[in-house]
Parts: structure tokens; sequence; C-alpha cells
């Protein structure tokens, strides 16, 4: 290469590069946030790529899902509030567990309250749809207190919900945690009380969520599911104005505790339109 065609080729360079520092310049901080997230959602589909390929290669090995119920977790995650340790929403749940294990019951209250309370099964969005139809002209509000669930039953609801723009409700002293807050999410309008207990963790597959049937999965199956499903909460949280990076704390959280929100990061990410006393 001669002296000017390389004089030529650092000049182009150079344009570029300050093309791209210009158009970077441009670049509104939500865009910047929005391409870390899915840099980090890539990261994090990587790795359970590599631990895949890291697992025994026999064709029958397989993994058991276990019959898990529904997490209320004892233990909370104080680390993760570094400047409120003592932050324990847990502590201001009120309803008993037992109640939170049965599956979904959907009931019609006084002044059109339509009230979602127990585990999210495989089922219940058919249930949801059916009481809809029976009864919706009277629903202006659905009061949620669930420990969640089946995520496909959570989305199909919480899609509902937007189609008929309902609010969703969590009031004080309630719970909403794992697939539930799919569901909070499809209000038209999200209330939350500043004392609900609302939280996330990484999907796990049981009996629940695989419609009641014990099955075990190839390692395969379980990474393209677990990517899937990552995939379509990401694609739902988005379409419903909600910041889908709320979902990284799912990602890091393991299955038997639970990343519960504050109130401003149920403000921050748009999970709630509204808070309240």
């Amino acid at each position: 290469m001669t002296l000017d065609a390389r004089q030529t080729d650092t000049n182009n360079r150079a344009s570029i590069g300050h093309k791209f520092l210009r158009l970077a310049e441009k670049a509104e901080d939500g865009a910047i946030l929005r391409v870390a997230f899915f840099a980090m959602l890539a990261g994090t589909l990587g790795m359970l790529w590599v631990d895949y390929t890291e697992l025994p290669t026999q064709t029958d090995q397989t993994v058991s899902l276990p019959d898990l119920e529904p997490i209320l977790p004892s233990v909370e995650r104080p680390e993760i509030y570094p400047n409120n340790p003592a932050y324990r929403p847990r502590e201001n749940i009120t309803t008993d567990q037992s109640v939170l294990r049965k599956p979904l019951e959907i009931t019609l209250q006084p002044e059109g309250i339509l009230r979602l309370e127990g585990t999210i099964t495989s089922g219940s969005a058919e249930l949801f749809a059916k009481k809809i139809a029976q009864q919706g002209e009277y629903v202006e509000l659905i009061s949620l207190n669930s420990p969640g669930g089946s995520v496909q039953d959570a989305i199909a609801i919480g899609q509902m919900i937007r189609d008929a723009k309902l609010t969703t409700s969590i009031t004080a002293g309630e719970f909403c945690a794992s697939s539930c807050p799919l569901l909070f999410a499809g209000g038209i309008g999200r209330i939350a009380s500043k004392t609900a207990a609302i939280g996330v963790h990484q999907v796990y597959a049981n009996q629940t969520t695989l419609g009641g049937s014990a099955q075990a999965l190839s390692n395969a199956q379980a990474l393209s599911n677990a990517q899937t499903t990552t995939a379509q909460i990401t694609r739902y949280l988005t379409v419903m104005k909600v910041d889908p990076t709320l979902w990284l704390h799912a990602l890091e959280t393991p299955p038997d505790k639970l990343y519960y929100f504050t109130a401003d990061e149920l403000k921050n990410f748009n999970l709630a339109t509204t808070l309240r006393d």
C-alpha cells in the first residue's frame, strides 16, 4: 500500500470514528440502557449455553423436574438493599400461606373487584377467560394475591386484562411473586401498596408449570425452554410498557429466594403506575 493510500485509509477510519461518536452523543439514555440490557441478556443466555455444553453427553442424560410448592421464602436477601438492610417486605404479608398455596380462585367482589388469589396453575388462564366472559361487564379492577406459578398462564391472563383495559392492584399486606408480577403488568393502570410484597426469581419447571404431570426433560430441551421463556417474558413486558430490565433481577435470583422490589424500583421500572401507602 502506498503512503497516500495509507493516509486515505487512516482518514476514512477517523471519519467513521467521529461519526460513531456523534451518534453516541445523540443517543438517549433510555436507548443506551436498552442496549445494555439486551447485551446482559445475551451474556446470561451465553452462560446457560456454556453450562449446557459442560454437562454429560450421554443420550439418556435428563433433568428431573421436582414437585415444588409455590415459593414463599423465609430468607430475605438484605445484601441487595445495601442502603436499607432492614427492608423485609415478607413481614408485611398478612395472608396465610395455606391460602396462597391453593390453586387460583377467582371471585367477583363488591364495587367491581375481581379477586385473584392463590397459585397460578395450568388452566388458570382458561378459568379467567370464563369468568370474564360471564362477569366481565361488572369488573373494574383486578385484585391480586398470589405466589405465582405457571408463566404461560400468567402471561395469558395479563394479556386478557390488557385487552379488557382493566386496572390491576396489589394492596397492603398482600403478595405477588414469581410469575404474578407478569399478570400485574397486564393492567392498563397498576396500583401497588408500598407495603405489598412484590418479587421475582428464576423461572423453573415443576408439576404446576407443566400441567400437573410428572416429566423429565433432556438438558438440551430444558435449556431451549429457558431461553424461549425468557424471550417471551422480555417481549411481553416490552409490549406492556414495563421496563424489561427488571427481569434481570429474576435471572440472577435462585428459585428458592425472591428479589423484592422497593417502591422506588416499582416506579422506575414502570411496573407500578400508582403507589399507595
